[in-house]
């Protein structure tokens, strides 16, 4: 646990009692402040005995006349749409906001750290797609490379949760647009962005203010090190204002399926082969093609700016080739699971917008494709005509309505997913893949992403 620095005998509210909250008022608690706190819920009562915390109504006036802070979950809105009552309340009465991401950057460092003879530092993933599996990728490498090593954020444990820092470590965060949108200390030591597409629209008010959320981590973060995917303009843009010339190193420029040049620090995939250049020279080399837990062109991204972030820690690059090759990918995520008569079955359900979509489906040829859900918004031309797919499987609560936009594609509305993958599985031929990328939110029939790749792992077995 990290105990928060700054509020020792003051009092800080919390709003949100899920897991980033009730980590925070222990963090908060550690640290020495006392905690008010206040969720919607009608099991709040039992939430805060639980936190040892004493129950407030953050929406009452006056809620904030003793309180130093009020640190907000990343799920509740704090701008748009509209702010929560509880976090427009505290604005108007002058009280800062702020999340978990900004309480661990201002508590991390310690007066401990004068005894260690390498500093900690971390590492912070930012983007639209990938940055769980590059984030995790990071983590594995740096394991396989011996360093001390932890992975936190949006991914594994919240940030507050992890153990305090060792001699050397290395913090691996993935942060969503929630999470960088509010935090008021951003400080990380190297920062990656992957690529950018449209998602969390109403969050932010459009694609603008979802890029301005990401576009914090380094504008106001000022890492010693950028790695930055420029296969969009906006990561291009990025790279151009954290860059003082076309030989600064310090920033690190990625791309998945477009030559480098020029005198900078570049790292690309190309054809399968990622290349590493460095003053217009090649200086690494690997073949990608070959390592099954990152399958086409979108998990080479990954793998781009995760050598890339590792490579700005000192690490050789075969020593991150090996690490490649033992790294099993991410449940959800291009997830090879079962493989009968020559057929695969990947489950893909993290796959929640078109653009990743769009991706698992250039991974793979012949693909009996399971797709449908809660739509987003900019609807599903993107994915068209998607010459990769032999035949589309529409599940969903509006599957009809999902299934009349796929134009142009050999359709069946099948609603659930135990009727998906049966016929998927009873018309698949050899060769073919039974994809599972929904293109859309999963909230229609399930909880989360995880629960409907678990239906589609559990419906699979049932056909072997």
């Amino acid at each position: 646990m990290i105990p928060v620095q700054g509020f020792a005998g003051k009092t800080v509210a919390v709003l949100g009692l899920g897991r980033s909250g009730l980590a925070t008022v222990t963090a908060l608690q550690a640290g020495g402040a006392d905690a008010v706190v206040w969720d919607d819920s009608p099991d709040a009562q039992e939430k805060a005995d639980n936190a040892d915390a004493s129950l407030r109504d953050l929406t009452k006036p006056n809620a904030y006349k003793d309180v130093a802070a009020l640190i907000t979950s990343p799920g509740i809105p704090h701008l748009y749409p509209e702010p929560h009552p509880a976090i427009a309340r505290a604005m108007a009465e002058g009280c800062p906001v702020d999340n978990d991401i900004g309480l661990f950057f201002r508590s991390f460092a310690t007066s401990e750290w004068d005894n260690f003879e390498t500093i900690p530092k971390i590492i912070a993933v930012t983007g639209s797609n990938g940055k769980s599996t590059t984030s995790a990728l990071i983590h594995h490498i740096l394991e396989e490379a011996g360093r001390p090593t932890q992975l936190a954020g949006n991914i594994g444990r919240g940030v507050l949760d992890i153990d305090e820092a060792h001699d050397g470590e290395v913090i691996v965060l993935e942060l969503s647009s929630y999470q960088t949108d509010l935090a008021r200390s951003l400080t990380p030591d190297v920062a990656v962005f992957t690529n950018l597409s449209p998602d969390h629209l109403d969050r932010h008010a459009g694609h603008g203010g979802y890029f301005a959320a990401k576009r914090r981590l380094f504008s106001e973060g000022g890492p010693d090190r950028a790695v930055i995917g420029i296969d969009e303009p906006e990561g291009l843009y990025i790279a151009n204002q954290m860059s003082e010339g076309p030989t600064d190193d310090r920033v690190i420029r990625v791309s998945s399926g477009q030559k480098l040049g020029g005198d900078g620090w570049n790292v690309f995939a190309r054809k399968g082969f990622l290349s590493e250049t460095r003053k217009g020279r090649q200086v690494a080399s690997i073949d990608l093609r070959a390592i099954a837990g990152l399958p086409g062109a979108h998990n080479h991204q990954n793998a781009c700016a995760a050598f890339a972030a590792c490579r700005s820690l000192g690490i050789g690059p075969r020593v991150i080739e090996q690490a490649l090759h033992s790294f099993k990918g991410l449940p959800h995520r291009s997830q090879v699971i079962a493989e009968r008569d020559g057929v695969r079955f990947v489950n893909d359900s993290k796959a929640t917008n078109v653009d990743s979509a769009a991706k698992a489906l250039a991974a793979f040829d012949k693909i009996r494709w399971i797709c449908g859900g809660l739509e987003k918004e900019g609807g599903l031309e993107a994915l068209l005509p998607a010459p990769t797919v032999v035949k589309a499987y529409v599940i969903g609560r509006e599957a009809g309505a999902f299934a009349m936009k796929l134009k142009g594609l050999d359709v069946e509305v099948c609603g659930d997913m135990a009727t998906a993958v049966a016929k998927a599985a009873a018309e698949a031929k050899t060769g073919e893949t039974v994809l599972l990328a929904p293109a859309a939110a999963s909230f229609d029939q399930y909880n989360s992403f995880e629960k409907r790749g678990d239906d589609f792992v559990e419906q699979v077995a049932k056909t072997l």
